[in-house]
Formats: C-alpha cells, sequence, structure tokens
C-alpha cells in the first residue's frame, strides 16, 4: 500500500551530516518526488523538507536511516490515505 509522506530533517552539524544524508536519500530515488533545503548557518543548522511516494515499507527505512545519523534530527508524517 502506497502512501503519500513528509519527512523533516535538521542538520545540526551540516557540513559534518550533509554527504551522508544526500548519499541516503539518493539510494530511495524511486519514492522521493521533491526536496528543499534551507540552509540556516546564522544558527548552525540546515532544514531539510523530502516528498515521498511510495510503500511504508521504503518510507519507514528511509525515515530509520536518516534518524541513525548523528546530528541528524527527524520527523515523518505519513498521509493515511492509500494512493
Amino acid at each position: 500500500m502506497k502512501r503519500i509522506a513528509v519527512i523533516s530533517a535538521i542538520l545540526h552539524d551540516p557540513e559534518r551530516a550533509q554527504g551522508e544524508f544526500n548519499s541516503l536519500v539518493t539510494s530511495f530515488k524511486g519514492i522521493v518526488k521533491g526536496r528543499m533545503g534551507l540552509p540556516m548557518p546564522e544558527y548552525g543548522v540546515s532544514v531539510i523538507t523530502i516528498a515521498l511516494a511510495g510503500e511504508l515499507d521504503e518510507i519507514n527505512s528511509l525515515t530509520g536511516k536518516l534518524g541513525l545519523l548523528k546530528d541528524v534530527q527527524v520527523k515523518t508524517s505519513i498521509s493515511k490515505k492509500e494512493i
């Protein structure tokens, strides 16, 4: 069952975490529909949102892997409606 989801991420050390973060997101390119990044150097963070359309297992897998990265905080919102 496919769903729409949005992952919100805050990178607390963007220079260190950006490479791994981008690599993981790229490995899930089949479900990634859009991405927006907002660097906030004055606060020492970057804020990233990723729009997804995929199976729950895929969405949860990406969320879990991103959440294991050092200095990365993630939250995911998944639609109730199946697509």
